[in-house]
């Protein structure tokens, strides 16, 4: 399960970004381009993205305690 979470949290970073440099008119050719909304929501998605693979990377460094 841990490697979903990573998955997950990789293509949220990338889409955040790619959302980001739309909204801030770098990369032009769609409706999102030169749009504020999306230079907003694209680095919220970012770092939730980066939150999912932290919590992604963290599940795997839990070990239950030792008697």
């Amino acid at each position: 399960m841990r490697w979903v979470w990573l998955i997950l949290g990789v293509l949220a970073v990338l889409v955040g970004i790619v959302w980001t440099l739309q909204g801030l008119d770098v990369l032009k050719g769609s409706g999102m381009s030169g749009q504020p909304m999306w230079a907003i929501i694209g680095p919220i998605l970012a770092i939730v993205g980066l939150a999912l693979v932290a919590f992604g990377a963290g599940i795997g460094r839990r070990r239950a305690p030792s008697m």
